[in-house]
């Protein structure tokens, strides 16, 4: 017989994992500059710094910061469901 509850510590590591993974990416930063535009962005895709032709658009950086969050929210709800969430792990759906 299959222990479900031997799942959950398999998840556990999974998940703890993930969270290490994002902290890596969040320290990390990529520097682009293109055309008198400056872009600073984390690894796990959070603006950091948007300047256009030396002045800072915070605005602007909000903007894009929220339009990344809506569309990570996005593909995360489709991850889910492809996968069925977590009942689909533990073999219950």
């Amino acid at each position: 017989m299959n222990n479900p509850f031997s799942q959950i510590g398999e998840l556990k590591k999974m998940r703890d994992q993930a969270m290490q993974i994002q902290r890596l990416l969040g320290a990390k930063e990529i520097e682009v500059e293109k055309h008198g535009v400056t872009i600073i962005i984390t690894g796990d895709q959070k603006l950091k710094e948007l300047r256009t032709n030396g002045k800072s658009d915070k605005d602007i950086m909000e903007a894009v910061n929220e339009a990344v969050k809506k569309s990570q929210e996005v593909a995360a709800k489709e991850l889910q469901q492809m996968s069925g969430g977590l009942g689909g792990l533990l073999g219950g759906k």
